[in-house]
């Protein structure tokens, strides 16, 4: 079962960039749960993270992302399920984040945050798939 960070714990960003590339191939079920937790903001700026996927090398990553969480501006905890089980091509995924600021003060924007990517058990997942359909 894949239990790891897309971006570390407590990590510091100023500007754009990529979390470490995390292999999946080994995942049973190809369905993942995402956390992000934004742990430190300064006021008057919007962070944006995607999450891309590759086939492997030469091929490089894709140009669009897999799954990406809507823009956050505030601390917070916030999930986002990632379903790979049509894709059984992807083998490695990684975070890629943008940040913007605006307004007075510094021009620099600043978030500490972390994403969490952990693997759903298939008897979690369906469970919870037949939950939903029978309220629905």
């Amino acid at each position: 079962m894949i239990d790891t960070y897309l971006v570390p714990a407590n990590t510091r960003v100023t500007a754009k960039g990529d979390g470490p590339a995390i292999d999946i191939s080994g995942a049973v079920h190809r369905v993942f749960l995402l956390h992000l937790e934004i742990q430190n903001i300064i006021e008057q700026e919007s962070l944006d993270i995607s999450v891309f996927g590759s086939i492997g090398e030469p091929a490089g990553w894709e140009t669009k992302p897999l799954v990406s969480f809507p823009q956050k501006f505030y601390r917070g905890q916030h999930p986002l399920l990632l379903d790979l089980s049509t894709r059984p091509d992807i083998v490695m995924i990684r975070a890629h984040w943008e940040v913007n600021r605006w307004g007075r003060g510094t021009e620099t924007p600043m978030f500490e945050f972390h994403v969490q990517v952990k693997e759903i058990p298939a008897e979690v997942f369906h469970e919870a798939i037949a939950e939903a359909k029978s309220l629905a």
